[in-house]
Formats: C-alpha cells, structure tokens, sequence
C-alpha cells in the first residue's frame, strides 16, 4: 500500500490514544450533541414532560440537524483528494493498527444501523394505561368497591384490562419491528489493518461488520455488503446496487478517481458507498468514513417510530373524557348535596353519586370500539387483506390521499417488447430477428426482456427457423460490458445471396450505450447498404432512444458482426477486443404494462375520494407513461433531485399539487407523506414492499405492504395485501369507512343520551327532593342499555356516507350534543311533567311508581335514540336499521318492561304502571322522533353532514 503520508497520526502510542472524534472537521460534521445518554427514569420523565408541552411537529419540508449534517460530511469528503479523506478520519493508507481499531470500537459503541434507545416494555404499557378514560373507570371502579357494588366494579375493570391490553400489544409490536432493522447488515467484512510495534505490516483479516471502526480500510468484491459509509480509494469496474436506499432495480456505476461537486445529489455521488448497499460487480477498496448511526442509512432510518401523525380520533376521545370528566364532577357533587340533605345518608348518597357518574360515562366505549375494528378486520381479511394494527382500519375510512408506489402496484412488473427500430426509428423485421436469434441461444443467464422477445415472435407469428442455426460460442452478458453475444452459423442466408459473405457471424445485444460502443458501422435496412456509423448517427439514434425513453419504454440495442471462418474457431468469451467494429441494426423496445385492474380500482377509490399520488424511485419519463395509462393526471409532476432545490413553503406547495414524484429517496419519501399530513391536513395510505419504503410507511396513517414485500417493509406496515391488487384497497376503504360511522353512532348517540340523562337526573333532584332512581335501578338501566348497543357494530350505512373520507371533526362532537342533547332533556322533563301533574306522584311515599316510571322512560329512551342518530333520513320510514340492532332494540325494550312485572321488579322497588302511562310514552316517543328530525334537518342544513 505504500509508505504512510499522515506519519504524524501514529508515531508514538500517546497519538494512538487519543479520540478520533477530536478531529475539529469531523467533530463539527458529524458529532451529534442531541445523543445524549439516556439518565434513566427522571430522563424519561422530563422528556415526557417536553414532549407534551411542546407537542409533537413535523414538518416536512425540512431536513433534520442530523442530517444536515450527513450530508455535509459526506459531501466534504466526496470532494476532496484522498489524503485528506485519511486526515479528515484520522487515519493511514495501511489502515488501523488494532490496538487503535479496539479503542474505538469501545469508545463508539458497536457498528449497528441504529443507536436510539427503544421504549421499554413498561414504558409501553404506561402509555398504554395513562388515558382520561381508563382513569375515569378505574375510579369510579374502586369507589364502586368500597360503597359494596362489587358487579359494577369489575365490569370496569374488566373494560379497562380489555383497552390497555390492546393498545399495549400493538406500540409493543411496532417497537419490536424497528429494532428488526439493525439485521439489515449484519455480515463479514475483509479489512485491512496493520500491525508489529517496530516494523508494521499490513494485514487482510475478517471481521464481523458490528466491529468496523471510521478509518477501517474495506476490501470488497462482488455481492459484499458496504458496512458503513465508504469513501472509495480504489476501484476495478465497480458497479453497486442502491435499490435498498433507493428503490430502484438500476445498477449504479462507482469510482474513485474523481472528485464530485456539490451539485451532485448526494446518492449519486460516485466515489462514495452507503451502508446497506451492495456490490453487484468489480471490487475495489474504501475508507470508512461513518459507522454506527452517523451513517446515512442510520440517519435515515432514525425517524422510525419517532413521527408517526397524532391519531385525531383517540385525540378526540382524550377531549370528551376531560370535558366528562368536568361535567361528572359539576353534576355528580350537585347530586350528591342535595341529596344527602334530603336523606341525611352519607353512604347512600355517594352510592347514588357513584351510579350517576357510571351512567355518565360510555362505559362500552372500548367494547364497541374494538368489536367494530375486530369485524373489519376479519371482513378484510376474507378479501386477502391481512389487518395488523386495527385501528389502522379506521384509519382507512379517514383516508383521502393514497400514495403507491409504481413498480408491481400500477404494473405488471414484468417487460413485454412492444417495438423493433431501426437505426431510423422505423419498424424492422431484420432487427426483430437478431434479436431473437440472441435470445434464443444464450444460455448463460434468461433475464425478462428475453422472455418478452420471445413471447412476441411466438404470439405474433414469426418464422425465423432458428432450426436452421447452429450455436458456436457465447460471451455472457456481466454488469461492465452490459451485453451479451452469440456467435451463430447457418447453411444460407437468403438476403445476402448477391455478395461473398460466410455464413457465420456475432450477434450482440445489450445497453444501448455499450452496444454502439463497440459499433464501427451501420446497415441501412432498406437499402442493405452497410456504411461509416458517423457522428450525425450517432446522434439520431441516441435522439431516437431519448424520444423513446420519454414515452416510458426501455431500449436495447441490437449490433451484429460476419466472421470469417478461419478467425472464429475455439472460444472466444474471454477475448475483449472480439466485441469490435460491429454493425449496428437498430433498437428494441419495452415496457412494462399496467395491470388491468389498476384502472378501474383508481377511478373507484377517486370516486371515494381519495385521490392517489405516486411516489418513486424511477425514472420520471416511464412514471408518467404508466399513470397516463391507468388514468392519474400527469399535469403536475417532479423529480427528487428537484424538490432538494425548493424552498420550504415551495416544497409543500408543489408536493400538495403533484401527482407523479420520480427518483424519489427514502427520505424524500417520508417527507413528501409528511407534508401531506402536516401542511395538507390530509389523511394519508402508503404502499411499499421495500426497506426504502419503511420511513413511509412507519410515518403514513395506514402504513400498506404486500405479502411478496421484504421483512422489514412488512413489519412496519398496519395492514398486508395478500395479492398486489389495489381492488383490495377500495373494499378496505369502505369497510374503514364503515366501521367509522358505526363508532361515531355509539359515541354521539351514548354522549348524548348519557348527559341528557344525568342532567335530567339532576332536575328531577332538585325538584323531587329524592331520588328519581335509587343507585341499584340506575345501574341496572345503564346495564342493560350498554348490553343493547353492542349490536352497533353490525349495524349497516347509508351509500352516501361510505363515499366521502369520514374525519374526526374537533367542534363536530361538542356541537353535535349542543344540539341534540337538549331534546332528550327536553322529553325526560315532559315526562317529569307528565308525572307530578298527571299521577300527582311528587311525595316521598309515591317514590316507587315514579321510580318505575322514570326507569323505563329513561331505558327506552336510550335504547330507542340509536334509531334518531344512526341516519340522516326518517327512521322507521325511510332507513332501516339491521337486523341486529333492531332486535337488540325489541329484545332490551322487552326485558325492562318486564323487570316490572317479576319477582325481581319487586326486588329491585318496582310497582306495576298503568296502560294510560304507557300511552303516553307512545306519545311521548312520537314527539321525540318528530322534533329530532326536525333538529337534525336544521343541524345537517348548517353543518352539511351529520355523523
């Protein structure tokens, strides 16, 4: 390797003790001052404190600290000369000595892709249980123990266990799947270190990647793995493959005798290798110039599990449990005053309170809520939808922007030739033919566009007779040369007949590029006439590939060479110069098609609303081929290395109007997804199957992969498509959708009944002087109306409904009560009304009929307005419920009225009521549903929707 040019780093062991991070140039670069170490608990605690003061922003437009300053590092060493590389990472052309190789290891840490610390396990489940309506149950739990309401209690308790049990299951298996990345790369490494306390010498050893350092020099050779961030020294036709940071299935070709400038964007950036890449051929040596998380890849994938969007809906029950909370603790103590000044009971007042707050709180809310995601789930799941995170469902159903990516999603992803040219960009069967001939006979390697050639002469009739050709030799295709050849022999060959031409000869094809490299001259077609390939040739042709390459179609070139007998004998596959002075025929072209069903499903889910965007790492020109094939605007569209140039408020902008993003990164992508969710207020899907897609899918709402997708893509996504099919999407939608209205029917519809009744409660106390229900009848009410509501689930939608993206509204719930609540106040005091006035029953001693009356006015009220609620037109008359729920309804309605005619009715201080009572309720109930309508008509025509 050559005498040291750095002598000065390593001359006495005090140098080789000191910390390679005192470079100022690396320190200023790369050190992350935020890594701090984690001080355990109080670390935790303040960081949870900061993160609920300060919330949780994102913005998408922008790059984080850490990554400016990746990419600065990066980009300094990218353009600078290799000794200074060595000095900027302080090391030598011999490498580390390992004494110094093991410092660092142990002052750094191991070399693993990511170094944040993971939320542990308790961690999880405390945020799991620290929620406004856990906490409300656990309260009214325990005080419902020590007042003797043991039933009471353990329902709760029961409905608690049940929400945090589920929540903690999926943060804990979100958390498992990130921690799964820093398998990405675990492999062996050839470095080269030095070695001997007078005389070093140089040595090529193995070692596991958890153990290279920054200043490791790397040999590597075809299919190795870049164990960090590589500054190439050396390079022998290297050629890498980027599609795990990229997505792209293209090669890229490095070197290292070139100095790159800032304009380059930082992937293609060629004397410099990512970790978590790979060699697909040649070999070469490098410099480690970042381990650990200082590593692109490592900065990149830093934002897992770190910025994933705020969930509106548990925002939005987190609001109402605090303003039920509010509203228990104003209603509850009114309640209980007055009564114990009534009674002069203590216990029998705070029993009485207990009831009235049970009854003011949805207590089915965690039931209903995962009963209706656990049947979407299960419905999807017989589309071959596989739901993971099923939250993710109602996710679904809020979900207005779809961003996919192209490859197997839109299209086929498999090539199928469409066109053979000639060197005038006009159809040619001869070019065809070589073509095929090529195909036919190589037997290296079938790559794909072989199978589309041949299917095509197959299927459209050709009778190229490749019986009568014999196979003499082949040079296979390698990732340098990009092409293949075949030399080939035959008895005649018709066309040539009139000039002295043996009957053998080379037929090559590959890489446009490489294929006229090696082209001397060019055969007119027409004419037969062979001639000089002249610059102004050249020039059409690569025209002709470019016009091609702008409709969406990828190109071949096909070249061939007559050989004489005498200079073609014995193998020729390892001769170099045989490639030389061919014929240049013309082009072939391909593409790769949509896939039928593709259309139909966009042009469904746009008429659901939910507009799709298309989010790539290829080329821009065969993006928007395929999206104006399956239908998606192609008005608006932009590249990676274009959105690196805007402006902040640009990028959102011009994010918000494209829908076609090529040459996209992974980071690109999460930040495109940001934008949306931050600036565009939308709710956003992704559908990746790749590691460059997992920062999108982590950060989108519903995070979509594919069963064929890689482990890691798979692990981060909410839901897994069984078959690449975006139809399975659209019935998904709608059943998010669905399960949606059906939860916001149990909560409006229980909000709503539950305050009504505990104000009513409140009124009919203060103007009786005692009870209107005692505590056991009030918890019996609010029993069996919670038994009635888990029917909700099955309950159908209207058309209407599941053909707009369904939200969380902020003001729509405290405005919904606002409105409704008041009516069904408005009857309980009809029936207050109807009571002290009719039946006179306001003394103490006509408590048990009033009891009984208002026990089942207030049952049947709350079993009956799930009817009002659930649509928007008449109920009864022109909507329908299912069958479950209306028998739910019959079925509770039944068993409180007779409750009061059994053994257990005079148990609980029941006395039978009269006909006429019931009349009225008839009335009453009419009433009811009249002026709801009437309410709902008003509401709907203010706040155009109701649900």
């Amino acid at each position: 390797m050559g005498r040291p040019k750095l002598t000065t780093i390593f001359t006495s062991k005090d140098h080789q003790r000191l910390p390679s991070s005192s470079d100022p140039t690396r320190q200023n670069l790369v050190e992350d001052k935020s890594d701090a170490p984690n001080d355990g608990f109080p670390s935790f605690f303040f960081g949870f404190l900061r993160r609920l003061m300060s919330g949780n922003k994102i913005d998408g437009g922008s790059r984080t600290e850490a990554e400016e300053k990746v990419y600065s590092w990066l980009y300094a060493l990218a353009q600078s000369d290799k000794d200074l590389v060595f000095e900027y990472v302080r090391s030598t052309e011999r490498g580390l000595s390992f004494t110094e190789a093991e410092r660092r290891l142990k002052e750094n840490g191991p070399n693993v892709p990511l170094d944040h610390s993971f939320p542990s396990w308790w961690q999880l489940l405390w945020n799991a249980f620290f929620h406004p309506f856990n906490i409300i149950l656990i309260v009214l739990s325990v005080l419902s123990y020590i007042t003797s309401d043991n039933p009471n209690g353990c329902i709760m308790l029961v409905l608690v266990f049940i929400s945090v049990t589920l929540r903690f299951y999926q943060e804990y298996s979100s958390s498992k799947a990130a921690m799964k990345l820093s398998e990405l790369v675990r492999c062996p490494v050839k470095v080269q270190r030095c070695a001997g306390r007078f005389v070093q010498t140089e040595l090529i050893v193995q070692i596991d990647q958890r153990d290279v350092v920054t200043g490791d020099i790397v040999i590597f050779e075809p299919g190795d793995l870049f164990p960090g961030d590589v500054r190439l020294l050396s390079s022998k036709h290297l050629v890498v493959s980027q599609s795990s940071l990229t997505g792209e299935s293209m090669t890229t070709e490095k070197t290292a005798d070139i100095r790159e400038d800032q304009s380059t964007p930082l992937l293609d950036l060629r004397n410099i290798c990512f970790m978590g890449t790979n060699v697909v051929s040649g070999s070469g040596t490098g410099l480690v110039v970042s381990t650990g998380s200082k590593t692109y890849m490592s900065t990149m994938f830093s934002a897992i599990g770190k910025k994933k969007p705020p969930d509106d809906f548990e925002n939005g029950v987190r609001r109402i449990s605090y303003v039920l909370i509010a509203v228990m603790l104003v209603v509850v103590t009114i309640i209980v005053l007055t009564d114990y000044f009534t009674s002069r009971s203590l216990s029998g007042s705070v029993l009485f309170g207990i009831s009235v707050a049970s009854a003011l709180t949805p207590q089915m809310l965690p039931l209903i809520v995962n009963t209706s995601l656990a049947k979407g789930a299960v419905s999807m799941a017989r589309d071959r939808c596989i739901v993971k995170s099923i939250t993710a469902i109602r996710d679904m159903g809020s979900m207005d922007v779809l961003c996919i990516d192209k490859t197997g999603t839109l299209t086929m992803n498999r090539a199928i030739m469409v066109n053979h040219l000639d060197s005038q960009g006009l159809p040619k069967e001869k070019v065809l033919r070589f073509a095929f001939l090529n195909s036919y006979f190589k037997t290296d390697q079938k790559y794909p566009l072989d199978d589309a050639i041949l299917a095509y002469v197959y299927t459209n009739g050709y009778r190229f007779q490749p019986s009568k050709w014999s196979k003499i030799d082949e040079i296979p295709f390698d990732f340098i040369r990009r092409r293949v050849s075949v030399i080939l022999e035959t008895e005649s060959y018709a066309e040539d007949r009139n000039h002295q031409f043996l009957k053998r000869f080379m037929v090559t094809k590959g890489a446009l590029e490489e294929v006229m490299k090696v082209c001397s001259f060019i055969e007119h077609v027409d004419s037969g006439e062979i001639s000089t390939l002249s610059s102004e040739d050249y020039q059409r042709i690569l025209c002709i590939a470019e016009e091609v390459s702008n409709e969406g179609l990828r190109t071949i070139g096909v070249a061939i060479k007559r050989l004489k007998l005498q200079n073609s004998n014995g193998s020729m596959a390892n001769d170099e110069d045989f490639e030389s002075d061919m014929v240049f025929l013309g082009l072939v072209t391909f593409f790769d098609p949509p896939k039928d069903s593709a259309k139909q499903a966009l042009w469904l889910l746009a008429e659901k609303g939910v507009k799709a965007k298309v989010l790539t790492g290829d080329s821009l020109s065969l993006a928007i081929r395929v999206c104006k094939e399956v239908g998606i605007k192609t008005t608006h569209v932009t590249t990676g290395p274009e959105l690196e140039l805007l402006s902040q408020d640009t990028f959102h902008e011009t994010v918000k109007r494209a829908t076609v993003l090529a040459r996209l990164t992974p980071t690109q992508k999460l930040r495109v997804v940001q934008s949306l969710q931050t600036v565009g207020k939308h709710v956003v899907g992704f559908l990746g199957d790749g590691v460059n897609d997992s920062l999108a899918l982590d950060a989108a709402n519903v995070g979509i992969s594919v069963d064929s997708g890689v482990s890691v893509a798979k692990d981060f996504a909410d839901i897994i498509l069984l078959e690449k099919d975006l139809n399975v999407l659209v019935a998904g939608v709608e059943q998010g959708r669905l399960t949606f209205g059906n939860t916001m029917k149990y909560l409006k519809m229980s909000v709503i009944a539950n305050v009504g009744s505990v104000i009513s409660l409140l009124i009919a106390t203060l103007v009786l002087q005692y009870e209107p229900l005692t505590a056991k009848q009030l918890l019996t009410q609010n029993f069996l109306y919670s038994v009635g509501q888990i029917a909700i689930p099955w309950d159908k939608m209207e058309e209407d409904y599941v053909k707009t993206p369904q939200r969380w509204s902020r003001k729509g719930l405290p405005l919904f009560i606002l409105w409704n609540g008041p009516v069904c106040t408005i009857c309980d005091v009809a029936t207050l009304v109807f009571l002290c006035f009719y039946y006179q029953a306001t003394t103490l001693e006509d408590n048990k009929f009033f009891h009984s009356a208002w026990f089942i006015e207030g049952l049947l009220m709350q079993t009956l307005i799930i009817h009002l609620i659930r649509t928007e037109k008449i109920p009864f008359i022109q909507e329908v419920a299912s069958w479950p729920v209306i028998c739910s309804t019959v079925v509770i309605s039944a068993i409180g009225i007779a409750i009061l005619y059994t053994p257990i009715g005079e148990v609980m201080g029941f006395v039978y009521l009269p006909l006429s009572y019931f009349g009225f309720l008839v009335v009453l109930f009419v009433g009811y549903f009249s002026v709801g309508q009437v309410v709902k008509r008003l509401y709907i025509f203010v706040y155009k929707r109701w649900l």
